[in-house]
C-alpha cells in the first residue's frame, strides 16, 4: 500500500508529463459514467501498453485543461451499479482480468481518487467485450485502428529473433560477415578465446555473436548482413535507410542490406567542415567539427537497433545546411530520452532484443543506455546544442543532431565556462535556447546562477555572462556555417537572373537561416554577406542591383 506521501508526489509526477499523454487521464469531480469508467479502464491498459508503459493512471480531482489540482466528490467504493457494488461490476467487465488499484489521496487538503491500471499484455484489455483506446485526449473503440491493434497483438514478439526458414547463409554477403568477424576479434582481443576466432567457421561464429540461432537465419542476420538481393525474405518488413540532402542542393539515395557495412558509406555522403566560434575573451577562434562522426554512426545504429519493424517503414536521415534529423517508426520502447541523458538509467526491456544482443557483440551499439549520453557529451564538448528528441511521438523517434550554433550566448557559456557547468545546467541551459519548457525549479537554478534572464516562459541566456563586449553583429558576421551556402544560393540567383536587389536575397535566405535569428538580423545577415562578396571582388553594385563581376 502506497503512503499519502507517495501518492502525492506520483501525482506531481504524472502532472509533469506532456498533455499528450495518452495513459493518463485527468477528470474534475465525478465527470464519467459508470459504464464509460470501465471503457476508460480498457482504453488506458490498451494505450499504456503502445507507450511501453507498466501502468496507465485516471486520477479524479484534477482539472483535465490545466491539470490543476481541485479535488473530487467522486466516491468509486461506494458507487453501485446493476445492484451489486461498482467494483465488482467493472472488474466483471473486464477481460482478459486486469489487476488495478484504486487509491484515495489527500492532496494538500484536496481529496483525489487514483486508479494505476496495469498494461495489457499481448491481448488487448476489453470492457464488456469491446476494446478501447485513447488516441490523442480521444477515447474510441480498438478496432478503429488496426495499426494499434497489431502493435498490441505483437508487443511480446521478438520479430528480430525469429527464423527464416528458406533462408541460407548464402543469402548473406561475405565481405559483411568478413568485416564483421574482424571487428568481433579486436573488440574481444584481451578475452581467452581471442586465439581461437580465426579458426572458427563462419556459420559458428555467426552463432556465438547471436546473429544466427543454431545454423538457423534470423531476420537479425538479414537485417545486418544479408546481401542487397536478399530483402525478399524480410517483405513486407523493411531493413532501408534513405539519405536526403535537403540543402540548395537535393538529392537522395536508399541503403539496404546488409546495414552493418552500409552505416559507413551513409556517413560518407553527409558534408562534414570545420566551424569555427569567435569567444570574446580568446585571441583565436575555436574551431570544432560540424559532426563527430561517432555521433552519426551512434544516431544509425540506434535507428537500426530499436526501429518497429512490424511498421514497415524505412530509416530516413535528412542532411540540411545546419543540422541532421534521424527519423525511425516506433516511440522510444522504455522512457522517454531524457531518462538516459545522464548515463544512469539502463533499460530493462528492448523491442529488438536478439537484434540489440547482436549488435551489442558487434561492437554497433552498447546495451547500458550509454549511447545518447555518448551523443550528449559530444555535442557539449564541441559547443553545439544538445541531442534533441522533442518531437518525437509515441509512432516514432525524431532525433535532430545540429552542426552549428543556435544561440552564440550558449556556445560561448559552454567555451568560457566549459568546466564550471553541472551536465544538468546545461541540459537546461539548451532547453532555453530553444524555446523549451522549463519548471519553475529550474527556472530558480539557473536564474540564482545568473545564467538566464527574462520572465516565464520567455527566458533567454543571459547576454552578460557570454559576451563581455556585446559584439553580437560581429560576432554573427563572423559565425556561421552557412555563409559558404548561403553565398553559392545568391550567386546562382545573380547568374540565373542576371542580378538581384537586396530584398530579392533577403526572400531568398529567410527560410534558410538560423530561426535564432529575428528579422532584423536576417537582413542584417544578407547586407553583411554582399558587402563581404563585394570586398573579396565577387559581385558589385549597380544601381539598386547585385551583379556578378565577369
Amino acid at each position: 500500500m502506497m503512503s499519502n506521501e507517495e501518492l502525492k508526489k506520483m501525482v506531481d509526477e504524472l502532472r509533469s508529463y506532456s498533455k499528450e499523454t495518452t495513459w493518463i487521464e485527468f477528470k474534475r469531480n465525478d465527470a464519467t459514467d459508470n459504464q464509460r469508467l470501465g471503457r476508460y479502464i480498457s482504453g488506458l491498459s490498451n494505450a499504456a501498453r503502445l507507450s511501453n508503459e507498466p501502468f496507465g493512471y485516471l486520477v479524479f480531482g484534477v482539472e483535465d485543461d490545466t491539470w490543476d489540482v481541485v479535488g473530487t466528490t467522486y466516491n468509486y467504493l461506494k458507487r453501485k451499479e446493476k445492484g451489486s457494488d461498482l467494483d465488482f461490476y467493472i472488474r466483471k467487465g473486464l477481460t482478459p482480468s486486469i489487476y488495478f488499484e484504486v487509491f484515495p489521496c489527500d492532496y494538500n487538503g484536496d481529496k483525489l481518487i487514483i486508479f494505476k491500471i496495469p498494461a495489457c499484455s499481448s491481448v488487448p484489455t476489453e470492457f464488456e467485450n469491446v476494446a478501447y483506446i485513447r488516441i490523442d485526449s480521444h477515447l474510441t473503440e480498438l478496432k478503429k485502428f488496426p495499426e494499434h491493434l497489431k502493435r498490441i497483438l505483437n508487443s511480446d514478439r521478438d520479430w528480430s529473433a525469429e527464423i527464416v526458414e528458406k533462408a541460407t547463409i548464402n543469402d548473406l554477403d561475405a565481405d559483411a560477415i568478413a568485416k564483421a568477424k574482424e571487428l568481433y576479434k579486436e573488440k574481444n582481443k584481451n578475452k581467452s578465446f581471442y586465439k581461437d576466432i580465426d579458426g572458427w567457421s563462419d556459420a559458428t561464429f555467426l552463432d556465438r555473436v547471436k546473429v544466427t540461432a543454431q545454423g538457423k537465419i534470423t531476420n537479425t542476420a538479414l537485417i545486418l548482413l544479408g546481401k542487397y538481393e536478399s530483402a525478399h525474405f524480410l517483405s513486407p518488413h523493411i531493413a532501408q535507410i534513405t539519405w536526403k540532402l535537403d540543402t540548395e542542393e537535393r538529392a537522395y539515395e536508399h541503403f539496404g542490406m546488409p546495414l552493418f557495412l552500409e552505416v559507413n558509406n551513409i556517413l560518407a555522403k553527409i558534408r562534414n567542415v570545420q566551424y569555427k566560434f569567435f569567444p570574446d575573451n580568446q585571441l583565436i577562434s575555436v574551431e570544432v567539427v560540424k559532426y563527430d562522426n561517432e555521433v552519426i554512426l551512434e544516431a544509425l545504429n540506434n535507428c537500426i537497433a530499436h526501429q518497429d519493424y512490424f511498421r514497415n517503414s524505412r530509416i530516413v536521415v535528412t542532411e540540411k545546411i545546419n543540422k541532421l534529423i534521424f527519423e525511425s517508426a516506433g516511440g522510444f520502447f522504455e522512457g522517454n530520452a531524457e531518462d538516459y541523458f545522464t548515463g544512469e538509467k539502463t533499460p530493462k526491456k528492448y523491442r529488438n532484443t536478439w537484434l540489440k544482443d547482436a549488435m551489442v557483440n558487434l561492437n554497433m551499439i552498447d546495451s547500458m543506455g550509454y549511447g545518447i549520453f555518448k551523443m550528449l557529451k559530444s555535442q557539449k564538448e564541441r559547443y553545439f546544442p544538445l541531442p534533441d528528441y522533442s518531437k518525437s511521438t509515441s509512432d516514432e523517434v525524431i532525433l535532430e543532431i545540429y552542426g552549428h550554433s543556435l544561440d552564440e550566448n550558449y556556445s560561448k557559456l559552454l567555451i568560457e565556462n566549459k568546466d564550471d557547468l553541472h551536465l544538468t545546467e546545461v541540459v537546461l541551459l539548451d532547453k532555453v535556447q530553444k524555446k523549451q519548457e522549463i519548471t519553475d525549479p529550474a527556472a530558480k537554478l539557473l536564474r540564482n546562477k545568473g545564467l538566464i534572464e527574462g520572465r516565464k516562459p520567455n527566458y533567454h541566456i543571459s547576454s552578460s555572462v557570454a559576451s563581455v563586449t556585446g559584439k553580437e553583429k560581429e560576432y554573427l558576421q563572423a559565425k556561421g556555417i552557412e555563409d559558404e551556402y548561403c553565398r553559392k544560393i545568391m550567386k546562382d540567383y545573380m547568374l540565373k537572373f542576371n542580378g538581384g536587389e537586396r530584398s530579392d536575397f533577403e526572400n531568398l535566405l529567410k527560410d534558410k537561416l538560423p530561426d535564432v535569428l529575428n528579422e532584423k538580423q536576417k537582413k542584417d545577415k544578407v547586407k553583411n554577406l554582399l558587402q563581404a562578396m563585394k570586398r573579396n571582388d565577387e559581385i558589385y553594385l549597380d544601381g539598386k542591383t547585385w551583379r556578378l563581376k565577369p
